[in-house]
């Protein structure tokens, strides 16, 4: 009764949600001013995105940039697809009203294909923060990355070239993807630029994100943006040129006056980063126009410099079962005393409380429900009295969520047919994963229907890895693993020396 309650309000609001978001595109004016900035959206369009997904993230993004004014002095939208390849759906300069550009995003078609993330950042990088993009110089540049946390390819190289570029970039997660490198693609701080959501409440972020991104493209005064504990970055309007004048930068913390530090830039510069801070400070922040031909007013602001270590930074769910799940949390400093694990069903379930000693940082969570989801916080309590947390979701399995008896049939030199028996429960669809000899993997998604598939551009006398799981509403179940070794053209092994049978109980184990 519970949860079928809990499901129907969810359904209300995600109606009233929707109706909201209609009524706003037909009549409603921008309400925001002073917003000037490129802003770029990476989506994840591969075969890992349910369909329904999919939709529900073009009517995100649509939510998102409604109060936004569109055009060449305002705010600039580019949109690129991942995919095998990223796929660019228009440049910055493509649309120059909102109601064209809510148009074009509704009705934007899924790619499919691996998700090759890395490849889209470098495009984006070498490609569409350029001038041939429409993109615009001088003005604040922005990543919203969305994801559902599963990358096929590396993304920290391209991640880092782009914010050396200046780039600030968002992640919005709807998976239970890797966390710490999430974190780290992130702009700093981690807490304002990294977002996870139920694919079903993303309603829910969108003020909030709005807001910080409007912190950055609403250039008309001086602005700190990637705060960390010793270094943030400043950002301006364009006031200078390179040829009429230079800016003088003045930071002093307000407790330490005596601690005055400067540094200059160029006219032609609207940012610099400043580094060595103190943690746990704040500066009083003055730039000055130099201009011997005009007078320009300093522009000033105060910046708070984060903890030098706050605990925990990072939670990690792994060794997810039916009943139980591993939580794990970094780092763990000598001031804690110690640590409390709080968590829960959500939405709105009875929370449960562990005491956890101050020398460990992993506990098991037991006695819990199959394919249920939980609001885990991890909170260390310092000896000073101070207290922080942190919290992520985490999902227990189904407690019939593997598929069963996988085979690997009318093997031959190029192609092979896999088959299972269906998996319990509510299948939404099943995910087959083919690692090939010496290629990425690919993945299909397959109907719930359909229990099986032919995979096709295998390389003879080579092993592929076949992966088959279950996909639910909450999330995926075990996965169950073969592998075939494709024959010679004309090498006659029999089936029993082709297969090997393995198990796997651990998502990453197989994927």
């Amino acid at each position: 009764m519970l949860a079928l309650r809990a499901l129907s309000l969810q359904s209300l609001l995600r109606v009233v949600w929707i109706f909201q978001s209609r009524v706003l595109s037909t009549g409603a004016e921008h309400v925001i001013a002073d917003a000037e900035g490129d802003l770029l959206f990476l989506m994840d369009s591969s075969g890992s995105i349910l369909p329904y997904e999919f939709t529900g993230l073009k009517e995100f993004v649509v939510d998102l940039l409604k109060p936004f004014p569109v055009g060449p002095t305002d705010v600039q939208v580019s949109f690129v697809h991942i995919s095998d390849d990223p796929v660019v759906e228009f440049p910055f300069n493509k649309y120059t009203s909102d109601t064209a550009l809510q148009w074009a995003l509704l009705n934007m078609k899924q790619k499919l294909g691996d998700t090759n993330t890395g490849k889209a950042l470098t495009h984006a990088k070498d490609t569409m923060f350029t001038q041939k993009a429409g993109a615009r110089p001088n003005v604040p540049k922005v990543l919203v990355w969305l994801t559902d946390g599963v990358s096929s390819d590396d993304i920290t190289e391209p991640i880092q070239l782009l914010k050396d570029l200046g780039v600030t970039i968002f992640i919005v997660s709807t998976g239970r993807g890797n966390y710490i490198e999430l974190k780290a693609a992130a702009s700093e701080p981690s807490e304002r630029h990294l977002y996870y959501v139920d694919p079903d409440d993303m309603y829910v972020i969108t003020e909030e994100l709005r807001n910080e991104i409007l912190e950055i493209i609403r250039a008309k005064k001086l602005r700190a943006l990637d705060i960390t504990a010793r270094s943030f970055r400043l950002l301006w309007p364009k006031l200078l040129s390179s040829d009429t004048g230079y800016y003088l930068i003045e930071y002093t913390p307000l407790t330490e006056s005596q601690r005055k530090s400067w540094k200059t830039v160029t006219g032609d510069e609207t940012s610099v980063v400043l580094r060595e801070l103190l943690p746990e400070t704040t500066y009083e922040v003055k730039l000055t126009p130099i201009n011997n031909s005009n007078y320009n007013k300093p522009l000033v602001t105060k910046v708070t410099t984060l903890e030098d270590e706050t605990s925990p930074q990072i939670i990690l769910i792994s060794d997810s079962r039916p009943r139980s799940f591993r939580v794990s949390w970094a780092p763990t400093p000598l001031g804690v005393a110690s640590y409390e694990v709080l968590y829960g069903v959500l939405p709105g379930g009875e929370p449960s409380l562990l005491t956890i000693d101050s020398s460990q940082n992993t506990t098991i969570v037991n006695n819990l429900e199959p394919n249920t989801t939980y609001l885990v916080t991890v909170s260390a309590l310092y000896h000073s009295g101070r207290t922080k947390a942190l919290s992520a979701k985490a999902c227990t399995q189904d407690a019939n969520s593997k598929v069963n008896n996988l085979k690997l049939i009318d093997i031959s030199p190029t192609s092979v047919t896999a088959s299972w028996d269906p998996a319990r429960g509510r299948v939404l669809q099943y995910r087959v994963r083919c690692t090939r000899h010496r290629r990425s993997p690919s993945v299909r998604i397959i109907p719930a229907q359909v229990r099986h598939v032919l995979l096709t551009d295998l390389i003879p006398g080579t092993d592929n890895r076949i992966c088959v799981k279950a996909i639910y509403r909450n999330g995926t179940g075990q996965g169950l693993c073969r592998v075939a070794r494709t024959p010679q053209q004309r090498d006659s092994l029999s089936l029993e020396t082709q297969l090997t049978k393995s198990y796997c109980i651990q998502e990453h184990q197989c994927w």
